[in-house]
């Protein structure tokens, strides 16, 4: 039974992470904060974009994907512009990836990666992608593909 004006159960799912990102946006504005409100902004707005191609209410999933791409995306900046020579940028990148790391979940031990990577070899995987097929559906979201990749490149490297 569902009491009038209570969140309804489609709202319950609707992102904590979405929540937490406005009102830290919010406490930015106050403080005047501008490269977090600007960092924030981009992000809330990235999040409001998938909403609207999802055509649902974003999950935490969702919101934590759009942060993931944002990393990612601030981290191939970087890159480019250290190759570049400039490091004022590859700095401001660098801060906001450590800005946006905080709304992820904790990262997962690499010696449990690892021990999953040696369960799949056990499994009958003997290449790169047979492992990252087994193993990433069991980390989404904790660890990113990269690391579980050059476990697995280790692993295989030591077996032979």
């Amino acid at each position: 039974m569902t009491t009038p004006g209570a969140p309804s159960s489609e709202t319950l799912l609707m992102s904590s992470l979405l929540d937490r990102v406005q009102s830290e946006l919010n406490a930015a504005r106050k403080a005047q904060d501008k490269p977090l409100l600007l960092l924030l902004g981009t992000i809330l707005s990235d999040i409001k974009n998938r909403e609207i191609e999802l055509k649902r209410a974003v999950t935490d999933d969702d919101a934590l994907e759009v942060v993931r791409r944002g990393i990612k995306r601030r981290r191939e900046s970087i890159e480019m512009y250290t190759t570049g020579a400039r490091l004022d940028l590859a700095e401001k990148e660098s801060a906001e990836v450590a800005m946006l790391e905080r709304y992820l979940p904790p990262q997962v031990d690499p010696e449990e990666i690892r021990a999953a990577v040696r369960a799949a070899m056990a499994g009958g995987a003997a290449n790169v992608g047979a492992i990252m097929g087994k193993v990433m559906p069991a980390f989404k979201g904790r660890a990113e593909g990269g690391q579980i990749s050059a476990i697995a490149r280790e692993e295989l490297a030591v077996r032979g």
